[in-house]
């Protein structure tokens, strides 16, 4: 394409981008370059922040530069090929542009050097461009070979670079064991988020989010697919954990971020973004840039990890003593903390005991308001307790059920003790959901249970509770939230 049509989508006066001093009306319809000063070998790539990041390849040829716009850049493995649109001819000056395009303008965004150097021109048809790049981040046999129109794809023909690896793809995160703290040397701490586990893909500037059981999350999550451009050509896969936010405490609340998942609509995922944002607390890395670190330790991995500069929250690896690290994290309101043990390699899959996952249980006494029956050929009745607690108005609220923790003496316990309590209406001065309701029996709210429980919900319900006992100590109406 000749300069008039460079010419035609841009004023000179609006952008900083090289601009011929001719006017549109006088120039033939074949003007090639006027700024001949290039060997006739130069190439650049620049790396381009518009409406979508892309790479511009441009080859000089004739006077002008001949210019590929390529989404994820050059690629560095032969066994994949990259898109490649062409656009049209720039002006020799371009080969040494970098600056801010003005939005509103054509191509507005940021405009950076990528690569520049030489190339070594093997063929030049309409169809096919077969060079040979040396530059300073480039080096190598390309193709460009059209497929439809201005439609071309991009394919390397040599090997990888010495040393490059493909990134592993499909892993599955590794996993950690219960138990107790770890002590003495050779661990490192990190606090334990209440969130979403994700494996995240990174090319190109493009973000691919896998959950724990390999479904792509991407979509649910706007806010960090384009937080991932400004990473630009570094290629990663990296592991972590979506959270949301309370805007008071400050703490992942997993209620919130249950708003986020299962969206799969742009329209109501960009919706939900601006109103419940995400963050993804990253916490390790398996891949940087043709180097798998699967097999380095956790310890050197982690060193990799804080070299990185990521548009996403890293926290931190902590070598104090367990025991502390786990009463700081109680004292902020986590959910726990994981020990890594710091010379583990990363087991896709597999749950190791190099990870151990100490979790803060809770307790807190309980109204029992009513109950739930239990699967049919349950030999005792009971499937849930419905409990709650009282508001300083005196009032029984709702705080959820609790289904596990009992064993059949404590069963047959609880249905001889309710038995004589069943009344006709629930006891809870709020609205019990309608699953629990549907099936319930209610009972005057005069037993007391304890239970143990991760954590509060928003909206003032037990997480994750499991069944401890009934407490004969104490007057129900002295059972106060105590979280």
């Amino acid at each position: 394409m000749p300069l008039h049509e460079y010419r035609r989508k841009r004023d000179a006066g609006r952008t900083s981008e090289p601009v011929p001093d001719w006017e549109i009306p006088d120039a033939p319809a074949d003007h090639t370059g006027d700024d001949q000063d290039g060997r006739g070998d130069t190439f650049v790539i620049q790396e381009h922040h518009a409406r979508a990041l892309h790479w511009d390849v441009r080859l000089e040829r004739d006077g002008v530069l001949v210019s590929w716009a390529v989404p994820k850049g050059l690629p560095l493995d032969p066994a994949t090929n990259h898109l490649a649109k062409q656009t049209e001819d720039h002006p020799m000056p371009y080969a040494t542009f970098e600056g801010e395009i003005p939005k509103g303008e054509y191509g507005g965004g940021t405009v950076t050097i990528w690569a520049a150097g030489t190339y070594e021109l093997q063929t030049w048809t309409d169809r096919e461009v077969k060079v040979v790049l040396h530059g300073d981040r480039v080096d190598g046999r390309y193709v460009f070979f059209r497929t439809r129109g201005q439609d071309w794809m991009v394919h390397r023909m040599d090997g990888p670079p010495p040393g490059w690896q493909p990134p592993p793809s499909r892993l599955a995160p590794m996993l950690a064991y219960a138990g107790p703290a770890p002590r003495g040397p050779g661990w490192a701490f990190e606090f334990k988020w209440d969130g979403v586990r994700a494996l995240g893909y990174v090319e190109g500037g493009r973000l691919q989010l896998l959950s724990r059981n390999d479904r792509d999350i991407t979509g649910a999550y706007p806010e960090l697919r384009s937080a991932a451009e400004r990473l630009g050509s570094t290629q990663l896969v990296l592991d972590g954990e979506i959270v949301a936010l309370d805007p008071v405490t400050g703490r992942p609340d997993f209620g919130l971020l249950q708003r986020r998942m299962h969206v799969d609509r742009p329209a109501q995922a960009t919706r939900l973004a601006r109103q419940v944002p995400a963050q993804w607390f990253v916490f390790d890395v398996l891949y940087v840039d043709g180097r798998p670190l699967l097999d380095l330790p956790y310890g050197k991995r982690r060193e990799v990890l804080e070299t990185l500069d990521l548009p996403f929250p890293v926290p931190p690896s902590l070598r104090e003593d367990g025991a502390t690290v786990l009463k700081a994290s109680r004292a902020q309101g986590l959910e726990g903390i994981v020990a890594k043990r710091l010379r583990s390699p990363y087991r896709p899959g597999q749950r190791s005991d190099d990870w151990v996952k100490v979790k803060i249980v809770h307790r807190q006494e309980v109204v029992v308001g009513g109950w739930e029956p239990g699967a049919e050929g349950r030999a005792i009745s009971i499937g849930a307790l419905l409990l709650g607690t009282y508001d300083e108005a005196g009032g029984l609220r709702y705080a959820g059920q609790v289904g596990t923790g009992f064993t059949q003496h404590t069963l047959g316990d609880l249905t001889r003790r309710l038995a004589p309590l069943r009344r006709a209406t629930s006891p809870f001065a709020d609205e019990v959901p309608r699953l629990a309701a549907q099936h319930a029996i209610w009972v005057e709210p005069a037993l007391v249970a304890e239970v143990e429980f991760g954590s509060w919900t928003r909206d003032g319900r037990l997480r994750h509770p499991s069944f401890k006992g009934l407490r004969d100590d104490c007057d129900p109406r002295s059972v106060r939230r105590e979280l």
